[in-house]
């Protein structure tokens, strides 16, 4: 399908993802999700600007679209974030955004008290700046596989979730994380001023770029063996979903599941590779591969569904160095 006739089937999809969620993972959602994040009007979704604010707007629209409750009183955690600026510079900014959390409650009596977090950011770089790869160059960084990728995969996962909850025995809390591309800030926030004790995650999963699958339909995660039974349980769902999963023991990365691990948290962190738009204005959605990130999706929700149904203890098991 070419990228005007994708475009136009997504424009569709909007509509009708405008007047009700569908509760099953669609290509037809994903690419919705991920032109609208990663157009030239949202402006690259850089911290503090009005159009972080409608990514947040956004979010928050399509968790109540699905059901998705807040945790507490307000979907929204705000917090200050402080801006990189160019080498040599002291002017640093700060501004306000805000992580966005939605929660869906377990079934389970005891293990409803227990958390999968669910992330992924949703923030990018605006028109560049210092952490662009082409820093001389201002133009919009629209961000289509980092971030717009992960944060509509948050979206899909979660809408599936909520239509099944009846069958999760633990709780799943979903956070869209603001400033990630400013040093990990709003996960950093987070596990600082955690909304649930941080004894009560058991697992946390983080989807950064998770659009750019490539023909060998790799996944790449790390993490895996952080969790009692993790390595197994993300070698076995390979074959059932149609990808060949590269499973890593840790080598956690660089993305916001780091802040978790941190604090002993057991983590997934997924991506589907790099790739030479990173960072620049030509990230853009024409480069995604949509087929790929919903068995991406398909993957990821099956992984949950099993953690979140296991009848052990999903325990931490810190690297050995």
């Amino acid at each position: 399908m070419s990228v005007k006739k994708y475009l136009l089937t997504t424009l569709c999809s909007l509509i009708s993802y405008g007047a009700f969620a569908q509760s099953d993972i669609t290509e037809n959602e994903i690419a919705a999700h991920i032109s609208f994040l990663a157009s030239k009007k949202m402006a690259g979704r850089f911290p503090g600007t009005r159009e972080n604010k409608k990514t947040v707007d956004y979010l928050i629209k399509s968790f109540r679209r699905a059901g998705i409750k807040p945790f507490g009183s307000s979907y929204i955690q705000e917090f200050s974030a402080k801006i990189r600026v160019k080498k040599g510079l002291t002017d640093t900014p700060f501004v306000k955004t805000q992580n966005v959390i939605g929660f869906i409650e377990g079934n389970d009596s005891a293990l409803k008290e227990e958390y999968i977090v669910l992330g992924a950011h949703y923030d990018h770089l605006g028109m560049g700046g210092p952490s662009s790869k082409k820093p001389d160059t201002v133009g919009v960084h629209l961000g289509a596989d980092d971030n717009a990728s992960g944060t509509a995969a948050l979206l899909e996962i979660a809408e599936k979730l909520q239509a099944n909850k009846k069958d999760l025995k633990r709780s799943v809390l979903l956070i869209a994380f603001g400033a990630e591309e400013q040093g990990l800030l709003g996960s950093k926030y987070f596990v600082e001023h955690p909304v649930i004790p941080l004894s009560a995650i058991k697992l946390m999963v983080n989807m950064d770029m998770v659009g750019r699958m490539n023909s060998e339909k790799n996944l790449y995660m790390g993490g895996a063996a952080s969790f009692n039974g993790g390595m197994e349980l993300m070698k076995s769902l390979g074959p059932q979903i149609g990808i060949k999963p590269i499973v890593i023991a840790y080598d956690v990365g660089g993305s916001d599941h780091v802040s978790f691990f941190k604090k002993n948290i057991s983590v997934l962190g997924f991506h589907t590779g790099g790739h030479p738009q990173y960072h620049t204005p030509e990230d853009d959605f024409a480069h995604i591969n949509v087929p790929g990130e919903k068995l991406v999706c398909d993957y990821i929700y099956k992984a949950i569904f099993s953690v979140a149904n296991r009848e052990g203890a999903v325990s931490f098991i810190p690297e050995k160095k």
